[in-house]
């Protein structure tokens, strides 16, 4: 049906968090959205006039900020990244939290060398990383990569890498610590902006349930 909204999730880290909040606000994807083996991108959900779609994360931005999705939950640091001035992002849903940092290898922090004007670093952040190190005044030759950071150090390939860190456990056993925290991340309610306008009858209810459930989990909290 041509007006089905569609809710975009993302694959990985938030998926397991994002799924209670859906239900209570009135939102089941189909029973085999929950199948391992269903290779399926897009399910039907328990609201006849929405479907979800399981994406990656920085896809779930991409589809509602083009508006082939009209609303999603992302990190934001996918917001941050993509800065895509067609996405709204009324509501921080208080969960999948962890933090943008730089790292580099243990044996080469805390010293006090003066700091290079170029740096090369590896990283799934480009864009994060580079305005990051330009308000430090050094250009920042980014390696975009989409996993495996942390072997860069030791290959080679960059000295230093811009990652998600929740623990530092991963850091830790390739032998990288964390240097500096860039931003705190959490998850995200996102709408496109012409969406919102245009069918603000179905998806303002929707912005209004999302907020007042974040509302309460943080007064619970």
């Amino acid at each position: 049906m041509a007006d089905t909204l569609i809710f975009a999730i993302p694959k990985g880290r938030i998926l397991d968090d994002a799924l209670p909040v859906l239900a209570r606000v009135g939102i089941e994807p189909a029973p085999e959205f929950h199948d391992p083996k269903n290779r399926s991108l897009r399910f039907r959900t328990n609201r006849a006039d929405m479907d979800i779609i399981r994406v990656r994360a920085f896809d779930v931005a991409t589809f509602v900020a083009h508006g082939a999705a009209q609303i999603g939950i992302v990190g934001s640091d996918v917001i941050d990244e993509f800065d895509y001035s067609d996405l709204y992002a009324p509501v921080d849903l208080n969960f999948g939290h962890c933090r943008l940092s730089v790292a580099e290898p243990v044996d080469e922090a805390g010293g006090h060398q003066p700091r290079p004007s170029h740096i090369r670093v590896a990283t799934k952040y480009p864009n994060i990383t580079r305005r990051h190190f330009e308000r430090q005044g050094v250009q920042a030759e980014c390696v975009k990569l989409n996993g495996a950071m942390e072997l860069a150090p030791s290959l080679g390939l960059a000295r230093q890498i811009v990652d998600l860190v929740e623990s530092g456990r991963t850091l830790k056993d390739n032998g990288l610590v964390e240097t500096e925290v860039i931003t705190q991340v959490s998850a995200r309610l996102i709408i496109n902006r012409a969406a919102l306008k245009k069918d603000h009858a179905r998806l303002g209810p929707l912005m209004s349930a999302f907020r007042d459930l974040a509302a309460e989990q943080r007064q619970a909290a």
